[in-house]
Parts: structure tokens; sequence; C-alpha cells
């Protein structure tokens, strides 16, 4: 069966969520091919080829050098009409979700989303998501070919199988309409280090830190790991720390392989998006915080004492 998945890149990287996508359709033994497009984007076309794909697509265009979604769906639906595929999978992002949604209405295609799994049953393709708050788990199939999935962000971790890709130019013919909206201005939040969604490590503030200005407690911890600062809906809402650091059902679902929560009780909205981390540790003064019934690590105490202290025997190893 053919398997075409959606790379997405920033800047001169391809995204790890597209790549764990492809290693994991690469895993199910099918024909696998990703696509790449942008403008000036050949050179990542050899990267993907190491985590699975036989062949990589590559769409490169000035005309597509702004991360809108319309002109990706043209070149995506010119690209299964002319070569054929069963399935479209997209690793979550605005841009990837904006995409595939089109791409499900220009090709009448059946679209499932928030996937944490895809496995072949009987030769079907059946996708698994969560339901009920994530409290349960169902599975999903499609009853109509080309199939479209979207999955979670962080359900898969890019597996490096070493091969190399045949690499093959599409050609880029956008419609009329595509063409209307254009990127005046792209902002970039000012940070350190990586975003969320790709680090391997996430220091989360809650409530519990008392103040924004406490996010420095945070700040430090994430920096000396190396990590990212995340944050709870209560302090997004309170203005504490900018939305694009929420973690949660109605912010982002990140997978690292640590996450520190400082000051977080561990409402399900949370737990929902981070429970999929390598190691949980909180640290909360209350010893019935729910977050202790999901957590791998517990340290009941004040985070203003803690999180100075873990910090500083952090910096303290990193010298040695």
């Amino acid at each position: 069966m053919a398997t075409l998945v959606f790379l997405e890149h920033h800047g001169s990287e391809l995204l790890k969520g597209g790549l764990g996508v492809l290693s994991k359709a690469a895993s199910l033994g099918d024909d696998v091919s990703g696509i790449v497009i942008g403008s000036g984007v050949r050179g990542l076309a050899d990267e993907a080829g190491k985590f699975g794909a036989a062949r990589v697509y590559v769409a490169d265009d000035a005309q597509l050098e702004a991360p809108l979604p319309q002109p990706r769906v043209d070149v995506l639906a010119q690209l299964v009409r002319d070569k054929g595929a069963d399935s479209i999978l997209f690793a979550n992002s605005v841009l990837a979700a904006d995409t595939a949604a089109g791409l499900a209405a220009r090709l009448d295609a059946g679209l499932n989303w928030d996937l944490v799994d895809i496995a072949r049953n009987d030769g079907k393709l059946v996708g698994t998501r969560p339901a009920l708050q994530d409290s349960v788990y169902v599975e999903v199939g499609w009853t109509s070919q080309p199939r479209i999935a979207l999955f979670r962000t962080g359900s898969f971790d890019p597996v490096a199988s070493g091969g190399a890709a045949e690499t093959e130019d599409v050609p880029v013919q956008l419609e009329d309409f595509s063409t209307g909206a254009r990127m005046v201005e792209q902002a970039h939040a000012e940070s350190e280090g990586p975003s969320i969604e790709e680090a391997d490590v996430v220091v989360a503030g809650g409530r519990g830190l008392g103040g924004p200005e406490n996010f420095t407690l945070v700040e430090g911890l994430a920096k000396a790991l190396g990590g990212a600062v995340g944050a709870t809906r209560a302090v997004v809402d309170a203005g504490w720390y900018p939305y694009s650091t929420q973690v949660g059902q109605t912010g982002k679902t990140v997978s690292p392989k640590l996450y520190v929560a400082c000051g977080i009780s561990g409402a399900i909205q949370h737990k929902v998006g981070m429970q999929g981390s390598g190691v949980i540790v909180a640290i909360n003064k209350d010893p019935n915080a729910p977050i202790f019934d999901f957590s791998d690590l517990g340290v009941v105490g004040d985070v203003h004492q803690i999180v100075p202290k873990l910090t500083e025997l952090v910096e303290q190893r990193k010298g040695q």
C-alpha cells in the first residue's frame, strides 16, 4: 500500500513530528514516500531517507516560501492524482491541520484526527485516538480512499534506519484562489532553547508559583536542563506567561523524555497534554494534589525552595 507523509520544516530542519510519523509508517512495511514543500528545501530530502522514506517528493518553488496551507493543498492533491496514494499522514501542527483539512475537502477523502497510533489489522489500516478526555482509547477506520490521518504531537519518536531515498521533483501549479492570501509578516516569539513540542525536557509552572515574577525559577531550571518552559491554562489565562507555552487539552501536547511540573495541581485538562512524557516529576506542597497520582517521582514541598536548589545542583553537576 502506498503511503505519503507530509514533512513540515522550519528553516533548514525537518520537524521531529513528521519524521516520527514517517518512521512509524515505514515500520508497517508499506511503500512509504515523504514530501517536502517550500522554497529552497531540496537539501532536506536526504534527511527524510534516513527515517524510512523510499522516495521523497520535492516541491521547491518561490511561491511556496510562506507557510500557507492552500498552496500545499494544491501540490498534495495533484501529487495524489498523478502518483496515487492510499494514505496521507500528517503530524499535528497549525499548518499541518489546515492542510490536512483542505486536502480532505479537495479529494472528498476521510480524515481522522488526534490519532496517537496506527496499525494494520487483517490488512486494514486502523487508527487509535483518545476519547472522553483521554480516559479511554478507541479504534477508528476509514471507509474510502485516500485515507488522511492527523497524529497528535509526540505520538512517535523518529527512528533513523540509515537508508537513502530516491528524490523526485514535482511540478507546482497553484489554483488562482490559492494565491489570494499572502503573508505580510511572520512573528516569532523571542525565546531561547527548543520549543516545547520538540524539547527533550520541559519544565512547567502552575498557579502554585504564586505570581508571574516567580516564573524565573522555572526558566532557570529549564535553562540548566537544556529544556523548554511550559505553563498551565490557569497561568496563561491570568497573563503570567505566553499562550504559546500552554500545555494541556486546549494548549499543546508534549512528550519529552523528562517533564518537571512545578506548582501544578494536575487537573485532567493538563494531564491530557503531558501524560505521554517519559518521566514525570512533580513538585507541589499539597501531598493530595492529583498530579502525584500519575507522576513517576513526587516531591512534597515549597517550589520556591526546592526549584532553586535543584537548579543549583544541576549546574554543579554540569560544571564537573
